[in-house]
């Protein structure tokens, strides 16, 4: 369950993670839906849409840490820029439950499960705003 911030009066929620990530996606609406659906995120914070259609702020918690998602806002110089240069990694405990998960989902499977030189498992998905996800398992 989502908690809509009232602009004109923002809800405090509880940021988790001591490094938040803050995406700007072209669809960030559709972003927090498909991240509910392949990772489990909860919604705990959201902007409703501008005249434009535009969201300026969700805060998702997921695997226990804070993910924050807007839609581009290029007259505030924040355009919504291709995902590349960065990897969102999930530590996870069933590394085949999160990967089956969220490939399930329709993330584009792009390193499968397997045991690393470091002895964890490792595989990794792209989701369909182009942000590549690493999960680790410890051995």
């Amino acid at each position: 369950m989502s908690d809509v911030i009232d602009p004109k009066a923002p809800a405090a929620v509880e940021v988790k993670g001591g490094v938040v990530p803050y995406l700007s996606l072209d669809g960030a609406v559709k972003a927090a839906a498909f991240y509910e659906k392949a990772f489990g995120a909860t919604i705990a914070a959201q902007y409703p849409p501008d005249e434009n259609g535009r969201t300026m702020h969700i805060h998702l918690y997921i695997n226990g840490g804070s993910l924050m998602l807007s839609d581009g806002y290029p007259e505030h110089g924040q355009p919504a820029l291709p995902a590349q240069g960065y990897t969102l990694m999930l530590p996870v405990a069933d590394i085949q439950a999160w990967y089956s998960r969220a490939v399930d989902a329709g993330a584009e499977a792009t390193v499968k499960p397997e045991k690393m030189f470091w002895g964890d498992v490792y595989g990794e998905v792209r989701d369909p705003f182009g942000v590549t996800w690493s999960m680790n398992q410890q051995a």
